[in-house]
């Protein structure tokens, strides 16, 4: 299977994607609601499940689109946030997403290389991003992705988080189409599996590509819950004191 579609490797997750000037921001209050939105939901019974996950946000760019996909199909999804990107603005994005019942967890504050830090600088890292996602939404994180999926001995030691990785698409390289990205997303869906996604700024070929994928994996009898549902309807508890980085949440 080509690397891509692993989505952890920390050579694949190496290159950040290319931000682009050309779109204008789009700005939505964290109230304002599309006049199509679905009702959310509702947890399945039995049957398949599969977790979207978004990483590099909050932005006013490409967040409140992403949000307005999941809110028109009635589905939620975790988001994995860099500290530095919070602000008076885009902390709104972070509150509109955990008021649809989307899942605010941590992807560090700096989005730097951590394996190559010490433990100390590792936990300043994780507590900066956690403090900001526990006063704005109310609630501590419960998962972290580390960035470029890279990872160390240390890192598992400096907290208590489990850690998740993901199957990936490639969606910060700009030469990746919106039609590739769902195809890789689509040719890789397993029942209980963390789908690794990309709200970076102006990444509006992701957002794009949700449309092809949450409704073909509707077809296909998925539904769609957060991190933590996923692991809990699964009758699983994430192990965050072994070095285990999880992709799907049955994996051992």
């Amino acid at each position: 299977m080509a690397a891509f579609l692993s989505g952890c490797s920390s050579d694949d997750q190496s290159e950040p994607l290319r931000k682009i000037s050309t779109p204008e921001p789009y700005i939505l209050s964290q109230t304002d609601t599309p006049a199509s939105a679905a009702e959310p939901e509702a947890l399945p019974a039995e049957g398949k499940i599969i977790a979207l996950t978004f990483d590099d946000g909050p932005n006013t760019t490409c967040t409140p689109k992403v949000l307005d996909v999941l809110e028109k199909y009635g589905i939620k999804a975790s988001f994995f946030v860099i500290g530095d990107n919070i602000d008076e603005d885009t902390a709104g994005m972070m509150i509109r997403a955990h008021n649809m019942g989307c899942e605010i967890n941590n992807h560090s504050k700096t989005h730097s290389y951590m394996n190559k830090m010490d433990e100390e600088d590792i936990k300043s890292e994780l507590d900066y991003t956690s403090k900001l996602i526990e006063e704005y939404v109310g609630e501590k994180p419960k998962f972290f992705r580390p960035p470029y999926i890279a990872v160390s001995s240390e890192m598992y030691k400096a907290t208590d988080l489990p850690f998740i990785c993901g199957k990936g698409c490639n969606d910060w390289e700009e030469s990746v189409s919106a039609k590739e990205r769902a195809d890789r997303v689509l040719a890789q869906a397993e029942d209980g599996d963390i789908i690794l996604l990309h709200d970076s700024e102006f990444n509006d070929k992701t957002v794009e590509a949700l449309d092809t994928i949450i409704p073909a994996l509707r077809e296909r009898g998925f539904s769609f819950v957060t991190v933590s549902e996923l692991f809990a309807a699964k009758g699983v508890t994430p192990d965050g004191g072994s070095e285990i980085l999880y992709s799907n949440c049955m994996q051992q």
